[in-house]
C-alpha cells in the first residue's frame, strides 16, 4: 500500500523551514546586524537633529559654553561623582545576590572603569561586561558568576530606571504631557499601571516563601527584598545625579526637576535600547525636539556637549590616570603588590582602549571644526601655511589611525601599543601647529604617559595588518564618520558649497580644509572598512607535517601534562607560539574551532597562543572552543571573552601517597591475590617488544570494537593505529601467559603523570582484568618515582544539581544519572572511584553567544568522525 504525502502538511512544512533557516541565519549574524542597525539608528538621528539645529550658529554655541559658569561646573562634577559611587553598589549588591562578597575597594574600581569605558565606548571588548570577567575572574570567581554579575547589573538597571520613568511621569503628567504631544491622562494612567505592576511584583517577592521560579533553564531566582531595596535606591541615586549634572548646565526651562527627571530617564533609556555608544544623538535628539521651542537651542547644545564631556569623557580620563597609578605602584612594589593592585593591571587594555578610541574622535571632530580666531592669528606670524594646512590633515587621519589601533590595545598587542605611542606624539606636534590646541595636546600626553607607564601590558607580538576590524567596531568608525559629517554641516552651514572650495588655501578659510580633513577621514574609513570585510578568511587548519609532530614531541617532554602526547595520533592541527616554545592542537568540526587541553609547554607562552587561536577563529568565520581545560587556566579564556563550562571530572590517583594497607583498599588487595591465583600479569612492552605482540594487539583491538558495536575515535582519544600505539609504553594483561588485554600508556620525560590512553581487552578474559591491570601499573610507576597516574575523565561528574545552578549544570546531571542506556556514566565513575583518586574538574570554554551544546555537539562529530560515528557510537 502506497501512502500519498498530504499536500497540506508539505505546505505548512516549507514556512516552517523557511522561518527556521531565518531564525538561524538571524542568530549567525546577530552581531552584524545589531552594528548595522545601529549605524541605522545614529543615520537617523543624525538627519534629526541637523533639522532641529538648522537656525543655530556654531559660535553661539561656543559662546553658550564659555557663559557656563565655574559654579554650575563644579556641582556638575559633584554630581558625576556622585553617580559613579551609586554605580559601585550595583556591583556590590550583585556579588552578594551570587553569594560571592570581593572587598569594597575592589569592586568599586572595577565597577568605576568598566561604567567609564562601558558609557563612552559600549561595543566589542571595550564593554562593562568584558571587564568585570578579566577582573573578577582573577579574584576566583568562575565565569558564569560573572556573567551573572552582569545579568544582575543590567536587569536592576533597567527595572530602576523604569521604576524612576514611571513615578516621575505619574507625579509630574500634567507638566510634562505638553511637552510630548501627548494628553496628561494616558501618560498618568500608564505609568501608574507599571509603577503599581512594579509594586506589586515586589510586594510578591517579599512574600513569597519559594525564592526559585520555573525549572530548569527558565528558573530565576529571586534576590532578598531588602536586596532589591538597596539597589532601587542605588539606580535612583544614580539616574538622579545624572540628570542633575545636565540640569545644573542648562538654562532655565520652564519644567519642574521631576518633570525634566521623567523626560530624561525616557530619553536614556530609549538611548540604551539603540545600542549607540552613549547613547550618542538619541539623547540629544529627544531633548532637542522636547524643549528647542522653550530654550536657546545654542545654550542646550552647548549644555548638552558640556554633559557629555563631565559624565562621559572625564572619568574614562580619570580611570585612565587611576589604573596607571595601580600599575605604576604594583612595578615599585614588585613581589609584594598586593591582590587588588595585581588585579587592577587587567583593567589598563580595555580602559587605554576607550580613551585612545575617544582621542581618535576628538581629533577628528577638531579637524571639521574652526579654530578660534586668536590661535590662527598667532600661527600666521610664526607658521607658514603648508605646515598648518599639513598639520591639519594629518591630524585628522592620525585620529582614524588611533581609532583603528585602539583594537590592538584591547587585545594587548605590542604593534598597537608602538603605533598608538607614536601618533600620540606626533599628534601633539600636529595639534599645536594646527591651532594651538592645548587641550587636545594635554589629553594626548596624558594617554602618551599612560602608555609608556603600562608597557609591561602589551607584549602580544601580534602584526597589527593581520588584525581585521569586527562588526562593533566597524560600527564605532561608522559613528564616529557619521558625527563628523553632521557637526561639519552644523558648522559650516552658511558656506556656499562650490568645487572650488577644494583648492582654497588660506588662513582666514577653514570650510575648505576641514573638507580636504572629513574626505581624507571617510576615505581611510572606508579602506578599512573594505580590508575587513573584503579580505580572505584566514587559517586554515591543515594536517601538521612530520618536522612540526617532531617540534610538539619535543616540548611533551619537557612539560608534565601526559595528555599532551595524543599529539602523535598526527589528526590535528598545530599552532606553536613565536618563539615555539608552546603549541596547541586543535581540529575544526562545522563552525566550530577545538582546541585540545590548555596549551603545551612554556606556561608564559600561554596566553598569547590563546589570543591568537581565538582571533584565527574569528576571523575565519568560526567560533573558538577549548576542550578539556584545567581550572588553573580559566583566567586565561576568561581574558578573550570565552565563558566556561563544566565537562566532568579527572580521576587521577596521588602515587605520593597512595597505599594498598587499611581496610578501605581490602576490595583491592583481594583483587590482586585472585589475579596472582589465576595466572595473571602485566608488563609494560616498548618499542621491539610491543612490536613482536603487535599481531595480538590488533587482534584484541578489533574484537573489542565489535563487541561493543562502536569504531575508532579520534581527536581527544588515541585510536589503535600501529604507529602511534609503537611511539609509546604498552601495558599487556596476560592470563596464563596468553595476552588478553592492553593498555596504551602516556607518560613524559619529566616522570609527573602517566595517563592511561586505548584500553581494550578480550571479552573472554577475567572479569576483574582490568582493575589487576590498573593496580599492577599504579604499583609499578609508583616505585618509579612518578608523581601520579591518570584514569582519565568521567564525563558530566561533579556536575551540581541544584535547581539554582546553570541550565547546563542541570542538563548535564540529568543525562549523567539517566542517560545510562546510552553511556555508562555512572558505571564509569565508580570503577575508577574504586582507585580512591582525587577528581579534577574539567572544562569547556565558548564564546559568550554560543550555545555550549552546540559547540559540545561539534566536538562530540570530531571525536567520532562524523554523524555515523555518533549514532554508531
Amino acid at each position: 500500500m502506497t501512502v500519498e504525502p498530504d499536500p497540506d502538511a508539505q505546505a505548512s512544512e516549507k514556512p516552517r523551514t523557511l522561518f527556521a533557516s531565518l531564525r538561524t541565519w538571524i542568530s549567525s549574524h546577530r552581531t552584524a546586524l545589531v552594528s548595522l542597525a545601529t549605524v541605522a539608528v545614529l543615520i537617523l538621528v543624525s538627519v534629526t537633529i541637523a533639522s532641529l539645529v538648522r537656525e543655530v550658529h556654531y559660535q553661539d554655541v561656543l559662546a553658550a559654553l564659555r557663559e557656563t559658569t565655574a559654579t554650575h561646573v563644579i556641582q556638575a562634577i559633584g554630581l558625576t561623582a556622585i553617580g559613579f559611587l551609586a554605580l559601585s553598589f550595583y556591583d556590590v549588591a550583585a556579588l552578594s545576590f551570587i553569594g560571592r562578597p570581593l572587598p569594597y575597594r575592589a569592586v568599586s574600581l572595577t565597577a568605576f572603569c568598566a561604567y567609564a569605558v562601558g558609557n563612552t565606548a559600549g561595543f566589542g571588548p571595550l564593554t562593562g561586561g568584558a571587564l568585570r570577567l578579566r577582573f573578577y575572574g582573577s579574584y576566583g570567581l568562575e565565569p558564569e558568576d560573572a556573567a551573572k554579575v552582569i545579568v544582575f547589573v543590567t536587569t536592576a538597571f533597567g527595572l530602576g530606571l523604569t521604576t524612576l520613568s514611571a513615578a516621575a511621569l505619574a507625579w509630574t503628567a500634567d507638566d510634562i504631557a505638553p511637552f510630548i504631544g501627548l494628553p496628561a491622562l494616558p501618560v498618568r494612567v500608564g505609568a501608574v499601571i507599571t509603577l503599581a505592576a512594579i509594586v506589586g511584583a515586589f510586594i510578591w517577592v517579599a512574600l513569597t516563601k519559594e525564592k526559585t521560579l520555573g525549572r530548569g533553564r527558565f528558573s530565576v531566582r529571586l534576590p532578598h527584598p531588602r536586596l532589591v531595596l538597596g539597589q532601587l535606591a542605588a539606580t535612583v541615586v544614580d539616574v538622579l545625579a545624572c540628570a542633575g549634572v545636565l540640569w545644573v548646565l542648562m538654562p532655565p526651562v520652564p519644567l519642574s526637576f521631576a518633570a525634566f527627571v521623567a523626560l530624561f530617564t525616557v530619553a536614556l533609556g530609549l538611548g540604551v535600547l539603540s545600542h549607540v555608544p552613549g547613547g550618542l544623538g538619541v539623547l540629544e535628539t529627544i531633548l532637542l525636539a522636547t524643549l528647542s521651542d522653550s530654550v536657546p537651542v545654542d545654550d542646550l547644545l552647548g549644555a548638552l556637549i558640556l554633559f557629555r564631556v563631565i559624565y562621559y569623557i572625564l572619568p574614562l580620563v580619570l580611570a585612565a590616570v587611576v589604573v596607571t597609578g595601580v600599575e605604576v605602584r604594583r612595578l615599585v612594589l614588585g613581589p609584594a603588590t598586593s591582590r587588588l593592585l595585581g588585579a587592577g593591571t587587567r583593567l589598563v587594555p580595555p580602559v587605554l582602549s576607550a580613551l585612545t578610541v575617544t582621542l581618535g574622535a576628538m581629533l577628528i571632530f577638531s579637524g571639521v571644526t574652526p579654530a578660534q580666531p586668536d590661535s590662527l592669528s598667532v600661527l600666521a606670524d610664526w607658521v607658514p601655511l603648508p605646515v598648518v594646512e599639513g598639520a591639519h590633515f594629518l591630524a585628522s587621519i592620525l585620529g582614524l589611525l588611533l581609532i583603528v589601533v585602539a583594537r590592538g590595545l584591547a587585545f594587548r598587542l605590542d604593534g598597537a601599543w608602538g603605533v598608538a605611542l607614536g601618533a600620540s606624539f606626533l599628534a601633539v606636534v600636529l595639534s599645536l601647529l594646527k591651532a594651538l590646541a592645548l587641550g587636545e595636546s594635554i589629553l594626548l600626553s596624558l594617554l602618551i604617559v599612560a602608555l609608556l607607564a603600562n608597557r609591561s601590558e602589551f607584549r602580544r607580538p601580534a602584526a597589527l595588518v593581520h588584525q581585521a576590524l569586527t562588526p562593533p567596531w566597524l560600527a564605532a568608525v561608522a559613528t564616529v564618520v557619521i558625527s563628523a559629517f553632521i557637526l561639519l554641516f552644523v558648522t559650516y552651514r552658511e558656506v556656499e558649497y562650490s568645487h572650488a572650495l577644494w583648492g582654497v588655501f588660506e588662513f582666514s578659510q577653514e570650510a575648505p580644509r576641514s573638507l580636504r580633513a572629513l574626505l581624507a577621514v571617510t576615505l581611510g574609513a572606508i579602506a578599512v572598512g573594505l580590508w575587513s570585510l573584503l579580505r580572505p578568511a584566514s587559517g586554515r587548519a591543515p594536517i601538521p607535517h612530520e618536522g612540526d609532530l617532531c617540534r610538539a614531541v619535543a616540548l611533551i617532554d619537557t612539560q608534565p601534562t601526559a595528555a599532551a602526547n595524543l599529539v602523535r595520533m598526527g589528526d590535528k592541527s598545530l599552532l606553536f607560539s613565536d618563539d615555539g616554545g608552546a603549541f596547541l592542537m586543535y581540529g575544526r568540526q562545522g563552525l566550530s574551532w577545538i582546541a585540545l587541553l590548555d596549551p603545551i609547554g612554556a606556561r608564559d607562552a600561554a596566553p598569547e597562543l590563546v589570543w591568537r587561536f581565538v582571533e584565527m577563529a574569528t576571523e575565519a568565520g568560526g567560533r573558538p572552543v577549548f576542550y578539556q581545560v584545567s581550572p588553573d587556566s580559566l583566567s586565561l579564556y576568561a581574558d578573550v571573552g570565552l565563558r566556561a563550562f563544566k565537562l566532568g571530572e579527572e580521576a587521577v590517583v596521588d602515587l605520593t601517597s597512595f597505599s594498598l594497607t587499611g581496610s578501605r583498599r581490602y576490595g583491592l588487595r583481594q583483587t590482586l591475590s585472585r589475579g596472582v591465583r589465576e595466572g595473571l600479569s602485566v608488563d609494560v612492552l616498548t618499542g621491539t617488544e610491543t612490536e613482536a605482540v603487535l599481531p595480538r594487539l590488533q587482534e584484541i583491538s578489533d574484537m573489542w570494537l565489535t563487541t561493543h558495536k562502536t569504531r575508532e575515535k579520534r581527536f581527544s582519544l588515541g585510536a589503535f593505529q600501529p604507529d602511534y600505539v609503537l611511539a609509546q609504553p604498552a601495558a599487556v594483561l596476560r592470563h596464563q601467559d596468553r595476552i588478553v588485554a592492553f593498555a596504551t600508556l602516556m607518560v613524559t620525560a619529566c616522570k609527573e603523570e602517566v595517563a592511561i590512553d586505548l584500553m581494550r581487552f578480550d571479552p573472554e578474559g577475567p572479569r576483574s582484568g582490568m582493575e589487576f591491570l590498573f593496580l599492577r601499573l599504579i604499583e609499578r610507576y609508583q616505585a618509579e618515582g612518578f608523581r601520579s597516574f591518570n584514569l582519565g575523565m568521567a564525563p558530566l561528574a561533579g556536575l551540581r544539581a541544584s535547581v539554582s545552578a546553570p541550565m547546563w549544570n542541570q542538563v548535564g546531571r540529568a543525562v549523567f544519572e539517566h542517560g545510562e542506556r546510552f553511556y555508562n556514566f555512572q558505571g564509569l565513575r565508580a570503577f575508577k572511584a574504586k582507585f580512591s583518586p582525587t577528581w579534577h574538574p574539567r572544562y569547556m570554554a565558548v564564546g559568550g553567544r554560543v550555545n555550549p551544546a552546540l559547540a559540545l555537539a561539534d566536538v562530540a562529530l570530531l571525536i567520532s568522525g562524523g554523524l555515523k560515528g555518533v549514532i554508531g557510537k
